[in-house]
């Protein structure tokens, strides 16, 4: 039996030439050896796929057909917006590395300069495996220079592989030598040296900010949930009270003073206050993850690391106070 050939979508097609070459750019900014088409088949079938099952079950469970059309449609934007922040996140991880071993690098490469050899070769030489990425890079660059292409262009290119201003500052004062003249080796030691005094002088800043981190972490780690804990237990024995009140008195409770002023049972319910809560933790936990990262290390990318925990860890409070809440309203109703 002949097999039906199944067509291959490219998706890579169904969108500008511009918004690809930018795709393609933060995949090679991030690392990731893959191709636009690959990324946009992980992004947008998972996405259609997520948007039609909770837009059916939706549905089905009669949220009504616009309102499961709109929630529908915010599942499937987060999980674009999840997948573009992942690759904010492992582009500023490898940042964050590059600038690690950069100082060490620049410095064996001032060394091998020493030694009377060409800044390439200098370089190449400097491209040890234990600087993982960063010497394949400088390996690929060597390559594009001894296939002729000149030694400005190439390191230009190897800049633009990282978001890193401070590589991009060096490869800059590096080509300014060249084209000037200048002590290179002494250049790049100097270098090397500026970039280990920023990196300190980056960790005493975040050591002195530990206190606003602090706040932010318990604020909403800690007191967002336990407030919406309490909050939560007291409109639950509210809404009972009111159960019993409107059990004994059907017609309601009379105006009391003024006449306008009649006590009326809360318009929030119970289950949609809880709802409201847990929406509103997730939220706080995750933007206090992140502004605890940009505090600390001025890239609030990096605390998506810390995200799921802050949720899992606020989510849990919230389920404690409420429920020694409960237990504790539960034991006096019962002394009484």
């Amino acid at each position: 039996m002949p097999k039906i050939p199944i067509p291959e979508i490219n998706f890579d097609r169904l969108i500008s030439r511009g918004l690809s070459r930018r795709i393609s750019k933060e995949l090679d900014l991030a690392g990731v050896k893959t191709s636009v088409n690959m990324v946009l088949e992980l992004t947008i079938v998972p996405a259609l796929i997520l948007f039609l099952v909770m837009a059916f079950l939706l549905y089905y469970l009669s949220f009504g057909f616009l309102l499961s059309w709109v929630i529908s449609l915010l599942v499937s934007g987060l999980y674009i917006a999840a997948i573009y922040l992942l690759m904010e996140y492992l582009i500023d991880k490898r940042k964050t590395a590059l600038e690690t071993m950069l100082p060490d690098f620049l410095q064996i490469a001032s060394a091998n300069l020493r030694s009377g050899i060409s800044l390439e070769r200098a370089m190449l030489l400097a491209a040890r495996p234990e600087f993982g990425f960063l010497s394949e890079d400088v390996k690929e660059m060597n390559r594009r220079v001894f296939g002729g292409e000149t030694l400005e262009n190439a390191m230009q290119e190897f800049a633009q592989k990282y978001r890193s201003y401070q590589l991009q500052h060096a490869v800059r004062m590096i080509l300014e030598a060249l084209r000037f003249g200048g002590a290179m080796a002494d250049l790049l030691a100097q270098i090397a040296k500026d970039m280990r005094n920023q990196q300190l002088i980056q960790k005493e800043i975040s050591g002195q900010l530990m206190l606003y981190t602090i706040f932010v972490a318990f604020a909403g780690l800690f007191a967002a949930p336990t407030l919406y804990g309490l909050t939560n237990q007291m409109i639950v024995v509210t809404d009972t009270v009111w159960a019993g009140i409107l059990q004994s008195n059907p017609s309601g409770l009379p105006a009391t003073g003024l006449s306008f002023f009649k006590p009326s049972p809360p318009k929030i319910t119970p289950a949609e206050y809880t709802d409201f809560s847990y929406v509103a933790i997730i939220v706080i936990t995750s933007f206090a993850s992140l502004i605890m990262s940009a505090i600390s290390t001025g890239s609030p990318v990096r605390g998506l690391r810390f995200l799921p925990i802050f949720v899992i860890v606020g989510l849990l409070i919230y389920f404690v106070v409420g429920h020694v809440v409960s237990g504790l309203f539960s034991t006096i109703g019962a002394g009484a």
